[in-house]
């Protein structure tokens, strides 16, 4: 056998998420399905990280095992004519026999698109729609997540993570007319946790949470002093660094 890697990217509107589910549809669960149809093997696919139903992705990683006889050079061409055009593999190449995709991942880049306005349908699945927003309070409030802290005030209460103690390395705000970017680099993230720091900064820019509060959140783990969790329809997993 030898272990595969896989680059994907998927329009995540259509899915129950990434993980396999009896009777849903899921980004897993059609990848494996394609991997059965074009080498007749079962296989589980790993991925870097679970994507919640609606998020999308540019550049989910994952990795499973075939027999050594699969040409590697065909796997992105078979699985790409067999995937539905909601999933497309990006690459596909050879790895370690040891390689994780999820555990040996050093930093995940996550997307985040706000759109100032009434809502587009056009755009619906595709952005959060906020009336008005500061930026100038957005970039101030980012700049206090940071760093190495206790997340457990950031991450939805139905987690079945342990250690809530991850590293942002950065966040990064970007504006175009009335779209605004924002680009969060860390270690790992926990469940919602980029929607719900996302949410913090937006209820502050709009006066709506206190400094103090979010500070309170991130010192003694109280969800209820944090922001609301956005949609998931903006969020896309960008890159994942190994």
């Amino acid at each position: 056998m030898k272990r595969m890697l896989i680059k994907i990217a998927y329009d995540g509107t259509n899915f129950h998420g990434w993980q396999k589910q009896e009777g849903l549809r899921t980004v897993q669960g059609e990848i494996e399905k394609a991997i059965w149809d074009a080498f007749k093997m079962q296989a589980e696919v790993f991925a870097s990280g679970r994507t919640d139903a609606g998020v999308h992705a540019f550049g989910q990683m994952a990795h499973f095992d075939v027999e050594e006889s699969c040409p590697t050079r065909k796997i992105k061409t078979v699985l790409n004519r067999i995937l539905p055009p909601d999933i497309q593999i990006l690459s596909a190449k050879k790895v370690a026999s040891d390689f994780h995709a999820r555990f040996d991942a050093k930093a995940k880049t996550y997307l985040y698109k706000i759109c100032k306005g009434e809502k587009n349908c056009i755009l619906a699945n595709r952005v959060a729609f906020v009336k008005e927003l500061d930026e100038k309070k957005l970039e101030e409030i980012a700049s206090i997540f940071i760093g190495e802290h206790n997340f457990k005030g950031f991450c939805s209460s139905q987690t079945s993570a342990s250690n809530f103690v991850r590293k942002i390395f950065s966040i990064n705000i970007s504006k175009k007319k009335n779209n605004i970017d924002i680009e969060i680099t860390g270690n790992g993230f926990l469940m919602n946790m980029v929607r719900i720091l996302v949410g913090t900064m937006v209820d502050y820019s709009l006066g709506k949470l206190s400094k103090d509060k979010i500070l309170n959140a991130l010192e003694n783990g109280q969800r209820s002093t944090s922001g609301r969790t956005m949609p998931p329809q903006a969020l896309y997993l960008k890159k994942v660094q190994y």
